[in-house]
């Protein structure tokens, strides 16, 4: 599989990095109904396999847990995989009622520490490859967070600071404190606001991108139909908080995705693999995040990060984005 540099840091990723937000399980905020352990190790080591070279958690996703199911699926083979993870949503462990309650945001300095020393331990490493500020809502500690992972990188517990969800005024407060070295931020078809400004940002000042979501959240795959989505347990985020899957939006979606599989079956590929492509068009893009469940869904997609569209099939799918555009307007 191809790599790209990322940023101004020596780590070359694959064009394509598994996600595990879903690997975090059932039960909590966000979560994408039950997973299970055995089928998320397998998906990790089948993208490893595949020639994927880096992986992307949290530890809010499932609070902790889809860190130490990532720890898991790397025994024996943490040296082959850069590892990225995130701080700056927390939870009391100490409560019994915490998976019914919201993820708080805190960036507070001594926060992020024990955070970091606790993402260390789920992980079972000794550094971490790029540690990121999974979203920026504690406006008030933001640089004080960022400082944080700075001294972090000092003391070679992470070798790379990153950001997620991050706007542009934030980033040019943070560059000013410390180097960013990758942002991550949604992207898809259906998602394009940071083609306007953040990514030419990226650009001039060398910042890699990682986007997450290439696939929104499933959607770009070509197997969504409304039984689909309405056969969703009701502890997946998607049946309940995201438009994208409701009417009038998801008409017009499977209306896109229709189309979009034409031109992907002239090519012998899926939608999936062709919503991958469509993102690391982008120069600015390092890398997609895909996100699996089980070893034959990174099977479907992980080929994306290698297929280059001509600029006949850019167009192509241009027409088909105004038309969603305009039936959802």
């Amino acid at each position: 599989m191809q790599t790209r540099r990322l940023g101004y840091s020596d780590l070359n990723l694959t064009t394509v990095g598994l996600g595990t937000w879903a690997m975090g399980g059932g039960g909590w905020q966000w979560a994408w109904g039950s997973q299970e352990d055995d089928e998320s190790i397998a998906a990790i080591r089948r993208g490893l396999d595949l020639g994927i070279n880096w992986v992307d958690t949290a530890a809010g996703y499932g609070l902790g847990h889809s860190e130490e199911v990532l720890a898991k699926a790397l025994e024996g083979r943490r040296q082959e995989v850069i590892v990225a993870t995130k701080c700056g949503m927390v939870w009391d462990e100490n409560d019994p009622d915490r998976y019914d309650k919201p993820l708080r945001f805190c960036l507070e300095r001594d926060s992020v520490r024990r955070e970091c020393e606790a993402s260390l331990r789920r992980l079972n490493t000794d550094v971490i490859d790029l540690y990121q500020i999974h979203w920026p809502n504690d406006e008030e500690h933001l640089e004080e967070g960022w400082s944080a992972i700075a001294d972090l990188i000092k003391e070679g517990k992470v070798r790379y600071a990153g950001l997620s969800n991050t706007n542009i005024e934030q980033m040019g407060r943070l560059q000013a404190i410390a180097p960013i070295a990758s942002l991550q931020p949604p992207y898809s078809m259906v998602r394009r606001d940071i083609e306007a400004e953040i990514l030419p940002f990226c650009a001039a000042h060398n910042i890699g991108v990682v986007v997450y979501s290439p696939m929104q959240a499933g959607l770009l795959t070509g197997k969504v139909t409304r039984e689909w989505v309405a056969s969703l347990p009701d502890d997946d985020w998607r049946k309940t908080k995201s438009s994208h899957f409701q009417e009038p939006q998801l008409s017009a979606n499977i209306a896109l995705v229709d189309g979009l599989r034409e031109i992907a079956t002239r090519s012998g590929r899926s939608v999936a693999e062709l919503a991958i492509a469509w993102v690391l068009r982008r120069p600015e893009v390092t890398s997609a995040i895909v996100g699996a469940r089980k070893p034959s869904q990174i099977n479907e997609t992980a080929a994306g990060g290698d297929w280059p569209l001509n600029a006949e099939e850019i167009a192509e799918i241009e027409v088909l984005l105004n038309r969603r555009q305009a039936a959802t307007a």
